[in-house]
């Protein structure tokens, strides 16, 4: 049972530690200090309701119906775009690279509806989760559980330490040219996946 708890924390860790669009809005939050708690809670809890399925066998669902996959991926692609794009727009107004760099001004709600968003309109999550780590869990057997319980351990510590952590790198961000660039790299994350969800596979 540790055993398979273990391979669920490892793999969980190596799909979520790598720069995506639900990571850089984490982070991005983070530094600003907003709605941080809401933005983790919801990360973390979508991960484990996700990774459940998976576990349970829900990836079957993405076999069956394939339209499905259809529509997240290019309503994915729509929102990842106009994300994209006001990203870009942050990093190339100063004007509301200031604004953004003190606060973003956002609500509670509106923050919730984009990782909301950000996470259950990316197809890759549904791959990540129901199918890929579904199927390594089932290998497992019995202690496939265990196995998800793992991953979703790991998922809970990534976006704490992602969400709260970035309150440590306060120092870099004082200047304005870091959170241009921190913008312009969310801008590039952003549309390059939007246009990979897009293109044929």
């Amino acid at each position: 049972m540790i055993t398979a708890a273990l391979a669920g924390l490892g793999l969980g860790f190596s799909l979520i530690v790598a720069i995506g669009a639900q990571n850089a809005f984490v982070l991005r939050q983070g530094l600003l200090r907003e709605h941080v708690l809401v933005v983790v809670a919801i990360c973390a809890l979508s991960d484990i309701v996700l990774i459940g399925l998976g576990i349970a066998g829900a990836g079957a669902v993405f076999t069956a119906v394939p339209w499905l996959v259809e529509v997240v991926r290019y309503a994915g692609a729509a929102f990842l775009l106009v994300y994209g794009l006001l990203a870009a727009r942050r990093a190339w107004r100063p004007k509301a690279l200031t604004a953004a760099a003190s606060s973003s001004g956002a609500s509670t709600l509106a923050v919730a509806g984009t990782v909301l968003a950000l996470t259950w309109l990316n197809p890759h999550v549904y791959l990540d989760t129901l199918v890929l780590l579904g199927s390594v869990g089932s290998t497992h057997g019995d202690d496939r559980w265990a196995f998800g319980v793992g991953a979703a351990i790991a998922s809970v510590l990534w976006f704490t330490l992602l969400g709260f952590g970035a309150r440590f790198l306060a120092p870099v961000f004082a200047r304005p040219l870091a959170w241009r660039i921190l913008d312009a790299v969310i801008a590039v994350v952003m549309i390059a996946l939007a246009v990979s969800l897009v293109l044929p596979h």
